[in-house]
């Protein structure tokens, strides 16, 4: 078994910063030749801690933007033109990109689509 620490997200293992314990073939042969993993050492803690502080400032930084972006939201209103029928039915259905384009048209920022969770289709 060999002890890695992870430099990238690897589902089913762990985050950046995670000391794990995975086969040595899996390690050698998957994990370090692609960069999601360096071998652990005892200087490698120090490696450990400057990802995890790293990740940590990307996620403030993230969670401000967004609550930077909510706040703008929240403040106006966006409209998504869409085509729609004699009878006000649309034609086809209204996506998280059609609202990230509108958004981003309103001149509020730019916003992943991703990141957009409509709940139910907009038909």
């Amino acid at each position: 078994m060999a002890k890695i620490i992870l430099t990238q997200e690897v589902t089913g293992l762990g985050v950046a910063g995670d000391v794990v314990t995975v086969k040595n073939g899996y390690a050698r042969n998957y994990l370090m030749p692609r960069g999601f993993a360096v071998t652990w050492t005892k200087g490698g803690e120090k490696q450990v801690e400057s990802i995890k502080a790293a990740r940590a400032a990307r996620a403030k930084a993230t969670l401000e933007e967004a609550k930077a972006t909510a706040a703008k939201l929240a403040e106006t209103t966006v409209t998504v033109a869409h085509k729609a029928g004699a009878e006000g039915r649309l034609f086809g259905t209204v996506k998280a990109k059609h609202v990230a384009d509108a958004i981003e048209a309103a001149g509020i920022g730019s916003v992943d689509k991703r990141a957009i969770n409509l709940g139910s289709a907009i038909k």
